[in-house]
């Protein structure tokens, strides 16, 4: 992204992250379900801030969420100083794992009911999440799940976009503010198909093949055939033009393969949020 942004362009961004204090100092101690992700870091920095160390971090690992981004987690809650949870979760539940339409519901009912249990143990009854005011247009069956458990989601509540989320996060000195969109690797898989761990550790090694290339924004579609799996490449439609090396092209080919894919295809058009939902609009 590379993006310097310019405060003045948000209207009425002051108020917005005078809501987001208030609402933090009112709740006097949270819990910050924390992914690693440019909201919930923006939120672990804003609850630190507010609230010291009565604001704790929790990131449930999980077979869902890569080794890279737990690492990132790690780092970001260090340089901001708060304390860093990390609640292991190694199995797939049985009724996340047939990947339902309601998976995100389901996997959201089960990762926030561990972090309030956790938080609980802390006596801290406030847990948050880091939805923000854009995240209404796509299907997002979590949010109904985070509503049912009482999880508040205050950047949401106070209004913040992305766009300001990401240049309040660059002034804070987050090493997030310009960090990728990223989703769990369940969403990698195909509504309907099964999740297991050898797919999300094969979808998980093959986008670490394309980040250690230098590509930025990521997916790596999981797709069964006749004989094994078929890896769909998504990056940024600004970083296409990368793939226009065909030594790259084949030393791709050779490691997303050895990942655990008989095929590797590329998306023409290029990364689109939310593009496996597609499938549930027109039906």
């Amino acid at each position: 992204m590379n993006t310097i942004f310019d405060g003045g362009a948000f209207c009425g961004l002051d108020e917005k992250r005078r809501k987001l204090r208030e609402f933090l100092a009112s709740r006097g101690a949270a819990a910050v379900a924390f992914s690693g992700g440019v909201d919930s870091s923006f939120l672990c920095a804003a609850a630190f801030d507010v609230l010291g160390d009565r604001a704790v971090a929790i990131t449930v690992v999980s077979p869902m969420l890569p080794a890279r981004e737990i690492a990132c987690a790690r780092d970001v809650a260090s340089r901001i100083g708060i304390e860093h949870i990390l609640l292991p979760s190694p199995d797939i539940e049985a009724d996340v794992a047939p990947n339902p339409a309601n998976r995100c519901y389901l996997c959201k009912k089960h990762e926030f009911g561990a972090i309030l249990a956790r938080a609980k143990m802390r006596n801290i009854d406030c847990v948050l999440d880091g939805t923000n005011a854009d995240d209404e247009g796509d299907y997002r069956p979590g949010l109904k799940a985070i509503a049912e458990l009482g999880v508040f989601s205050p950047l949401r509540e106070a209004g913040l976009t992305k766009s300001e989320i990401r240049f309040l996060s660059q002034e804070r000195g987050l090493p997030t503010w310009d960090k990728p969109a990223f989703a769990c690797l369940a969403s990698r898989i195909p509504y309907g198909s099964s999740i297991d761990a050898a797919k999300l550790q094969a979808v998980e090694r093959a986008e670490n093949t394309l980040m250690d290339a230098g590509f930025r924004q990521v997916r790596v579609r999981w797709h069964g055939i006749a004989g094994g799996a078929l890896a769909r490449i998504e990056v940024a439609p600004d970083e296409r033009e990368k793939f226009f090396d065909t030594d790259l092209l084949d030393s791709l080919s050779e490691k997303i393969k050895e990942a655990g894919f008989v095929y590797v295809s590329f998306e023409l058009a290029g990364y689109r949020m939310g593009s496996m939902n597609s499938v549930l609009k027109e039906a």
